[in-house]
């Protein structure tokens, strides 16, 4: 019998799955230079890409963020718990695999609604024996089950790390995007963490954004970085603040370091 329902969960799965349409993960993966991506997230890529030459070192600058982001928190902040929110199609250094290669007891817990990105996390994500690694199907714009389903895993009366990477654009609604990062900071205590990557506006960006959302694909929204900063109301940022994404604390190595990238990101500590 579990088989038989297992295979029933993996056929409703990819039910749910429409490969006409483009869709951001698949894209962001195009430009990641993976392979998990189907002709029309191809076709819209490379359509942005002609507008916006430079769409795939957001992507880019975005994954290395996350690396530097996780090292820190779970290292100089001694975070072993991150709720990360949007995961998109797992890549190399994933969060879990950041945090756990510094503290092997770190225990992640992931949320998507994407069947294609759950396909993929269910085979991809794995966990250290002294940790733990969970995924949950459920959508930003319903952050109490969020936090209902990351209780099973996370100990949420302890710090833990709040990451939402790229996904607030598809959140464009104002109004609705506050509030549910407000309802799932107001389950974390005192010391928690909240780390944000986000388009910017720019005239290439805004015409990127405008032929991303005639593709038929789901709709984004730029935000400034006025308005990115209010996500953090209450906060305590973390320096250098809120910055094009190469500049938040780079490393030996990091990328881009010489260009403004409009892929900002910061990080900021609840008190």
């Amino acid at each position: 019998m579990g088989g038989e329902a297992q295979e029933t969960d993996k056929a409703a799965l990819f039910a749910r799955i429409d490969t006409s349409v483009p869709h951001p993960a698949r894209v962001w993966n195009y430009w990641l230079g993976g392979k998990d991506n189907y002709a029309p997230d191809r076709e819209v890529g490379e359509e942005i890409v002609r507008v916006m030459p430079d769409l795939p070192v957001n992507a880019r600058a975005e994954r290395e963020f996350i690396g530097r982001a996780v090292r820190h928190l779970a290292g100089e902040c001694g975070i072993d718990q991150f709720l990360d929110v949007g995961t998109g199609i797992p890549a190399a250094d994933n969060t879990h695999e950041v945090a756990q290669r510094v503290n092997p007891r770190a225990r992640i817990v992931y949320v998507d609604n994407d069947p294609i990105v759950l396909a993929h996390a269910r085979a991809l994500l794995t966990s250290t024996r002294e940790g733990a690694s969970d995924y949950i199907d459920a959508d930003l714009r319903e952050p109490a089950a969020i936090v209902e389903a990351a209780a099973r895993t996370l100990d949420l009366s302890r710090p833990t790390a709040l990451m939402l990477m790229g996904v607030l654009e598809f959140v464009p609604d104002a109004e609705q995007a506050h509030a549910s990062v407000r309802t799932l900071l107001e389950a974390l205590p005192s010391g928690s963490f909240l780390a944000i990557a986000h388009s910017v506006r720019s005239p290439s960006m805004d015409d990127a954004a405008a032929q991303w959302n005639a593709s038929g694909a789901t709709p984004l929204t730029l935000r400034t970085p006025e308005e990115l900063l209010a996500f953090f109301d209450g906060l305590e940022l973390v320096e250098p603040g809120l910055v094009s994404l190469p500049r938040w604390r780079p490393e030996t190595g990091t990328s881009y370091q010489d260009r403004e990238v409009f892929q900002y990101g910061a990080v900021g500590r609840k008190p």
